[in-house]
């Protein structure tokens, strides 16, 4: 099993909540950077553990602050041997914390350095469909699109060929377009991810989450799109390694 999304170094003990994720079957975490210090922090993680790899990105929260060097910095720091996609990056309307000119411009710049590293971008969308959908039209890489939540994404995303991963919202009760969404997904392009330690999933809310619980995401979406579990968890590992180039 795998998650594909997790932000580690924003748990209380990274390590520990590893080797959690693995006593509950979870074999592998994509730990995620979300600026350039960040990025190293999860390198690091990704160097201590053997199924633990890293997204190295800049946050759209973060635009308004980012220091001259620092989109060069994660492009460097993309050569490492474990990190397999650039992001999370994008375009977030909803929260504002940073000015939007700015979210386009670094959403662009890394834009540009997943295609020169040729590695997958994961997009952070939020109340922004059109104009993220205007900023990936001339990218010829792959795309993600983390945390899916924008319902009126999915058919320009399934055109397009993106991979869409559900995190623990998609369980929770009222989330009915986000479960309708599910089943819509052809099985090979769909991931599953915790954004831990954000969303936690309908049978742990409330908790803090971790990657041990995406075992709970990955079985609501069974039950969502009437599949066997086990043969949803084996799809989405190889959709998984397929789409970030991990190792067999």
């Amino acid at each position: 099993m795998i998650d594909t999304h997790a932000h580690l170094d924003a748990l209380d003990d990274p390590d520990a909540a590893v080797g959690r994720a693995q006593e509950a079957g979870v074999e592998r975490v994509l730990t995620v950077g979300t600026d350039p210090a960040g990025c190293r922090r999860a390198l690091d993680l990704a160097e201590r553990h053997d199924g633990v790899f890293a997204i190295l990105g800049i946050h759209p929260h973060e635009a308004g602050t980012v220091a001259p060097g620092d989109v060069a910095e994660v492009r460097a720091l993309l050569s490492h041997p474990k990190a397999v996609a650039v992001g999370e990056t994008g375009l977030d309307w909803f929260r504002d914390y940073a000015p939007r000119d700015a979210q386009k411009r670094l959403f662009a710049e890394l834009l540009e350095v997943a295609e020169g590293t040729g590695k997958p971008v994961v997009v952070h969308t939020r109340a922004a469909d059109a104009d993220t959908l205007a900023a990936l039209a001339g990218f010829g890489g792959q795309v993600v699109l983390h945390c899916f939540s924008s319902p009126h994404l999915l058919e320009p995303a399934l055109e397009r060929g993106w991979y869409v991963s559900f995190a623990g919202n998609a369980t929770f009760p009222k989330a009915v377009d986000l479960r309708l969404a599910a089943t819509q997904v052809p099985g090979t392009r769909i991931l599953a991810e915790t954004d831990s330690p954000y969303l936690a999933p309908q049978p742990v809310r409330g908790r803090r989450n971790e990657p041990a619980y995406v075992v709970h995401t990955l079985a609501g979406l069974a039950q969502t799109r009437g599949e066997d579990l086990r043969e949803l968890e084996l799809q989405i590992e190889r959709n998984a390694a397929e789409c970030f180039h991990l190792p067999g």
